[in-house]
């Protein structure tokens, strides 16, 4: 009777998960985050001026960024926009729809260093036509 009491015991399922494995996966790819996350850059290739300037208090929300390379091309970037050049009308038009759903939703604009100033006057004369109060100017620092 004790062999098959003992028996018994060997044939029990464990019903229990191993999670190593998963934690082994999750800290791979927390490292895999940690290492591309500063690789990432929001929108197009641009060469921001430099400047001593002060940097903007943290946004909460993510702001709307248009950029104007040297070519005088127009870029919208928000959250998972195309980097593709955008029409003066069609900015224009998004912009609009994006303020009239969040007001208060920070804009900044990104302008090559070689870019004329013209074309920079020109995006923001465009923004103060769709209700932008404030815009801000990016540049890296000296």
């Amino acid at each position: 009777m004790r062999l098959r009491h003992s028996r018994h015991y060997q044939n029990k399922i464990i019903n229990e998960i191993n999670v190593v494995p998963y934690v082994d996966i999750s800290l791979v790819l927390l490292l895999i985050f940690m290492i591309s996350a500063p690789l990432i850059q929001q929108g197009v290739d641009i060469d921001l001026p430099k400047a001593k300037a002060k940097k903007i208090e943290s946004i909460e929300e993510e702001p709307m960024i248009i950029s104007v390379n040297q070519k005088a091309e127009l870029f919208f970037n928000y959250s998972d926009s195309p980097k593709k050049p955008i029409a003066p009308s069609l900015l224009l038009a998004r912009v609009l729809a994006l303020k009239k759903v969040s007001p208060s939703l920070p804009v900044l604009v990104r302008g090559d260093r070689s870019a004329s100033y013209g074309n920079i006057v020109r995006v923001m004369a465009l923004l103060q036509q769709s209700g932008v109060g404030k815009i801000g100017l990016m540049t890296e620092n000296e």
